[in-house]
């Protein structure tokens, strides 16, 4: 199966940086999306980043500007670098990958989480 290994979180004060990492690993034949979601209060993952297979990156209006997201195919890996973070930025960031399981197949799956907190 697929895994995928979220590493980078911690503690930051506000107008700090951090990066975060996501790896994955398994029987995959190739990558459509990966990226990243968090959890406001009270409601289910909204998405913060992704970039597709072609390089396209999206991101939620709340993180424009400020977040980044990147990848280095040769290790399966996206990058988040978070710039100018915020107390509201405070989540467990979970990274998100579409993997080609098969020709024309793909297949939503998630990480663990990575806990980010933002304050003074």
């Amino acid at each position: 199966q697929v895994q995928l290994v979220e590493s980078g979180g911690g503690l930051v004060q506000p107008g700090g940086s951090l990066r975060v990492s996501c790896a994955a690993s398994g029987a995959f034949l190739g990558i459509a999306a990966m990226g990243w979601y968090r959890p406001p209060p009270g409601k289910q993952r909204e998405l913060v980043a992704l970039i597709t297979s072609g390089g396209t990156p999206n991101y939620a209006d709340s993180v424009k500007g400020r977040f980044t997201i990147s990848r280095d195919n040769a290790k399966n890996t996206v990058y988040l670098q978070m710039n100018s973070l915020k107390p509201e930025d405070t989540a467990v960031y979970y990274c998100y990958g579409s993997m080609y399981i098969a020709t024309m197949t793909q297949r939503p799956y998630w990480g663990q989480g990575t806990q980010v907190t933002v304050s003074s």
